[in-house]
């Protein structure tokens, strides 16, 4: 049996870069020679990845494992929490919906199953892999939930993995929070921090040098690597917060103007992303009516709880003005929770995503009324787009709780093998589908881009790029950017020294010596 050497990333806290870092090891790895997987042991995100067994697990993983040159599993993701609001989330298990539960209850509840679950599928990867990745979540030092945590020290515990911490320096306080955050970890837990990385430095490193031989001195942790920050690095993010770096003013620069709404249970905001891409696309996130203007394109994206981001379009008063971009001929694209935002009713009489209404209208955009089961369906999907009497072979996937049903003829957007999706206008100004990842298509997208050029009086634009390609070059430019800039023989030596020192200390059964 193969035995796995891990390598766990943790952070100060949310978004310091955890898994732009974890992603670079896994490529790195992988580079020399490595069979290597991610690992994240309970991640929790509104973004989620679809195995190719048609299994749900967190984006970030998915994208690791593409990093890594492998196809994604649940093993490397096994509990997947998804937020539905009104302090409870959906658990998600080995890819597939476990049940709802509120903060308290799976605290008290799962923590015991979820020790299970963690041995066995980091045991089963172990078996599998000559080297794991493994991402932890927030901040170790969250002292009042550390007693049953399920996503850093204690699988570090039980891995058996050295630990590197990272603190982001352009938030400020970067030796504080190092500092800070190695005080409150218990002994035992401190000795696995082998060295800390300092990530998205901007400027002189030698300005650094000081507070680097100021904090090795007072710590006793060696700063293992100073990371530059990265600029339009195109590899997708899975957490929300991201978004607050995204304008939502116009740029009369670039020739379109796509609003996305950014509802507060947005999901799956990755859809949006290759049009990042494209010089002449200006993309922005909208929260209010006064903020969304007269866009080129408006997108409603994937939502988590479909009837409360309908019912904040309505409250919100951006309904009624997306009613009115559509009487002023706007393009509107609705995706997935979005799609079903666009039809005349949306019904949860299980409580499914929701139980503080079991039914709202829509936008009345298609006439479609859809009914939220507690099935969900996960699934890679290939099919054909049909827009402006040319065909597009597509992929993409799918991922949504319940089905839509519209009664009245009309044309559908996607041709499956054995059925149809969604909906499109004659004029093709309104188009909704379930199809996850619709963008990604280079070929698609060129075309429907150049309508809205066309529709502007502006030449169409050729050769647009493949979101595939850049994102293969974003992972080979993040690895090297992160093997310049940290002790990476260091690191390796760290990793083989706690597979044999350390080895009492985590997963004996999994770690056997020859």
């Amino acid at each position: 049996m193969q035995k796995a050497i891990p390598l766990m990333i943790q952070g100060t806290h949310s978004d310091a870069g955890k898994s732009m870092i974890a992603t670079a090891f896994c490529r790195i790895f992988s580079q020399d020679g490595y069979k290597t997987a991610p690992y994240k042991s309970q991640n929790m995100a509104l973004n989620s990845y679809i195995t190719a067994e048609g299994k749900e697990i967190g984006r970030a993983q998915g994208v690791q494992a593409e990093a890594a040159g492998i196809g994604a599993t649940t093993d490397m993701n096994p509990i997947l929490i998804k937020p539905t609001g009104n302090f409870e989330s959906q658990i998600v298990v080995h890819g597939k919906v476990f049940r709802n539960m509120k903060a308290g209850e799976y605290r008290q509840d799962f923590y015991s199953q979820g020790i299970k679950i963690i041995e066995k599928t980091y045991g089963r990867l172990a078996g599998q892999y000559d080297r794991i990745v493994i991402e932890g979540a927030g901040s170790p030092a969250e002292v009042n939930l550390n007693d049953r945590e399920l996503v850093n020290m204690r699988v570090a515990r039980i891995t058996g993995a050295p630990v590197i911490l990272v603190g982001d320096i352009e938030k400020g306080g970067v030796f504080a929070s190092l500092t800070g955050t190695l005080q409150l970890l218990e002994p035992e837990d401190r000795i696995r921090v082998v060295g800390v990385i300092i990530n998205k430095f901007r400027g002189d490193v030698e300005l650094l040098k000081p507070g680097l031989e100021w904090f090795e001195n007072y710590t006793g942790v060696p700063v293992l690597g100073v990371i530059p920050y990265i600029d339009n690095l195109n590899i997708e993010a899975e957490d929300s917060v991201v978004l607050q770096r995204y304008t939502s003013s116009a740029d009369a620069a670039k020739d379109l103007d796509i609003a996305v709404i950014r509802c507060p249970m947005i999901s799956n905001f990755t859809d949006i992303d290759p049009f990042f891409l494209e010089q002449d696309c200006h993309v922005r996130f909208v929260q209010y009516p006064e903020e969304l203007g007269q866009p080129d394109l408006l997108i409603l994206p994937g939502s988590k709880n479909t009837i409360e981001d309908m019912m904040y379009l309505h409250n919100s008063g951006l309904g009624s003005r997306i009613l009115n971009l559509v009487e002023n001929n706007t393009h509107i694209f609705g995706i997935c929770g979005g799609y079903q935002m666009l039809g005349k009713r949306i019904e949860d009489k299980f409580g499914t995503e929701t139980s503080l209404r079991q039914s709202c209208n829509g936008l009345d955009l298609i006439p479609m009324k859809t009914l939220i089961t507690p099935d969900k369906k996960t699934v890679l999907s290939e099919g054909t787009a049909v827009y402006r009497n040319r065909r597009f072979p597509v992929k993409g996937y799918e991922i949504h709780m319940g089905e839509s049903y519209i009664k009245e003829n009309h044309r559908s957007f996607i041709k499956l093998n054995n059925m149809d999706d969604g909906y499109i206008s004659s004029n093709g100004q309104l188009i909704g589908t379930y199809f996850h990842g619709i963008f990604h298509n280079t070929e698609f997208r060129e075309a429907f881009l150049n309508s809205l050029r066309e529709k502007k009086g502006l030449l169409p634009i050729t050769g647009r790029a493949s979101s595939e390609k850049v994102k293969e070059e974003a992972f080979n430019r993040l690895a090297d950017t992160v093997r310049k800039s940290v002790n990476l023989d260091l690191i390796c030596e760290k990793m083989h020294e706690f597979q044999l020192t350390g080895r009492k200390k985590g997963f004996e059964k999994y770690n056997k010596p020859d």
